[in-house]
Order: C-alpha cells, then structure tokens, then sequence
C-alpha cells in the first residue's frame, strides 16, 4: 500500500471549490492553483495548510502531492493530465476525459505506462440514488429494458468554449453506459447554436442500441427550469430519478403493467412507489473513492476505459451534430 494520498487541486473556482472542500474533509488536500489570484485568495483563511502554487507546473514539481485533481475547463483537460502522469501524479479529472479520442487513448496508455491511477469525474455513477437506480435494474424490477431517456437542462452556465453537448451530456451518456451495458449502435443528434457561432446551446441526441432499445439525452443551459431527470422503462415498470427532488420524490418506481383484452392493448396503471437510497454526498463518495484507489492502487470505477467508452459516444454525437447525418458505432 502506498502512503496516504496528498492531493493538488487544479482549478479551484466553480467546481473545483467543492474538490478543495471534500478532500480537505479527508485531510487529503495538500496544494492548489487556479488561475485567478483572487480566486486563490478567498481560499486561503479557509484552507491554510494548503499550499498555493502560481502554476499546474508549479504544483506538479511539488514533491509532496502524490497526487492532483483536475477541475479546469474541459479544452485543457487533456494537456494537464498528460503532464500530471508524467510528473507521477495519480490524476483524477472532470469530464469529459478530454475532447479526442486518440488523446483519450493516449492517455489511458500513458497511465499505464507510469503505473499511474487515472480516474474520470462522472459524478453520477457515485450518486446513491443512481446506484439505487441501477440496482432495481439489475435485479429485474421493470423487466426487460425498452427505453431510457435523461434530460439535463437549465438557464446557464453558459460556455463559449464547449457546448451544451459536451458541457451536460457526458453524465447522462455515462449513466445510460452503466444502465445498458454496450454502446449504442446508431447515432443521431441534432441541435443549435443562438448565442455564439458553432457552440450548440442545445442538443438532442437519439440511441438505438439494438434489440429494441432505444434512448434520448436532452441537454440545454437555455431552460426556463432546472431539470434534471432519468427515466427508465422497462417491460413491467418504470423508474424516474428526478435529481432536483427530494427525499421520497427523488426516485421513484412505477409499477405500471400492460395488458391485452380482445387483442387490445390495455394499461394497468400503479401508484409510484419510493426507493430508498442512502443520503451520502455523491461527490463525498466519489473523492473517498478516488483517495481510496490512490492508496490500494485499485481500479477506479470510472476509470479511463469507462471515460473512453463515454467519449467515444460523444464523438458520435458531436459529428451527428456536424454533419446532420446518423453516425454508426464502429465495429
């Protein structure tokens, strides 16, 4: 077992303030920059063991930091950590992995080559109400699965240097990956740019992944509302983890049934019923899984396999969106 983990934060404004507070939470945060002095001067009272590096090449020459976390705009994710592996940092980055699957390869590579953890920050996939999702799924609560869409939307944050597609889409992609097992076999996506050119505002992107399942993600920062839903249909019910509800309303079962009279179809409908989840802080267990890969040198659940394997999706997505043609999985 290697020694406890201590942890640089890189980019520490929007998200990255809540990587600062979580692994400070586990006396794990040992560095930080961010590009903004004055956004590294509001954290120094509240973290003052930390150590505040002027530059990622600053904190990936200190030899204390075992470790970094990545929370920069998604344009830089790709060149920061392949200079935090070569350092000898384990890494843990924000989706996406990087905007180019040959890089993502690249990385995934390098990773291995310096024996280093690379973990992916698809938040969902460690939020207890997903994984409560995912394990009625598993057992066959609903039945054999049919359709499966998740919106992602809301008014902002707006971004000029990515889109809504790979701005939102990448949990969604990621949960519907966990949900299915296998890639969709066929693409199509479309969506539109109003407030800068080729920067789509919203997209909506349609999966067929065979044998009669099908999905939609729709992801826009240019929403009345913020709504934030998944739902999963199956043969013998449904499921909707609504992730801006609380309590008992935040997932919930419907036990809805179809039935046939006279060749008709004819629907059985049910009163939703909760499922229990536990109230731990997604992202608390996600940093505790990550500190908890660094130091057994374990396999992170969403590691840079499953990080290739959503991204590969979204290349799917991003040349539908160009191109305005379906887009196949390739073989």
């Amino acid at each position: 077992m290697s020694r406890k983990p201590s942890v640089g934060v890189i980019g520490t404004g929007y998200w990255g303030k809540n990587l600062l507070r979580n692994l400070h939470a586990r006396d794990a945060l040992a560095a930080m920059c961010d590009a903004s002095e004055e956004v590294l001067a509001g954290h120094r009272s509240t973290y003052p063991q930390a150590r505040v590096h002027v530059s990622p090449e600053a904190l990936l020459e200190d030899e204390n930091v075992t470790a970094v976390a990545i929370a920069t705009p998604a344009a830089t994710h790709g060149a920061l950590v392949k200079e935090s592996l070569e350092a000898g940092k384990d890494v843990f980055v924000e989706k996406p992995l990087c905007l180019d699957l040959d890089e993502a390869r690249m990385l995934e590579a390098l990773a291995a080559q310096h024996d280093r953890i690379l973990m992916v920050g698809h938040l969902l996939l460690y939020h207890p109400a997903f994984l409560a999702v995912k394990e009625s799924v598993a057992r066959g609560d609903i039945g054999r699965l049919r359709y499966i869409y998740s919106t992602r939307a809301s008014l902002g944050k707006i971004r000029r240097e990515e889109n809504a597609l790979w701005s939102f889409a990448p949990h969604d992609i990621s949960m519907m990956l966990a949900l299915t097992g296998r890639p969709p076999k066929r693409v199509v996506c479309n969506g539109e740019a109003w407030l800068s050119p080729n920067v789509a505002d919203l997209s909506l992107s349609h999966f067929d992944f065979g044998d009669h399942l099908q999905g939609h993600i729709f992801v826009s920062w240019m929403h009345p509302f913020k709504d934030h839903r998944l739902v999963v249909a199956g043969d013998d019910g449904m499921i909707v983890f609504n992730d801006t509800l609380a309590g008992d309303q935040k997932v919930q079962r419907y036990p809805h049934k179809l039935a046939w009279d006279d060749n008709l179809p004819v629907l059985e409908k049910a009163d939703a019923h909760p499922i229990p989840y536990p109230s731990d802080e997604p992202l608390a267990e996600e940093m505790k899984h990550f500190l908890h890969c660094c130091a057994t040198r374990g396999r992170p659940r969403t590691d840079s396999s499953e990080g290739i394997d959503v991204l590969s999706v979204l290349d799917m997505c991003q040349r539908s969106l160009t191109s305005g043609d379906p887009v196949e999985y390739p073989n």
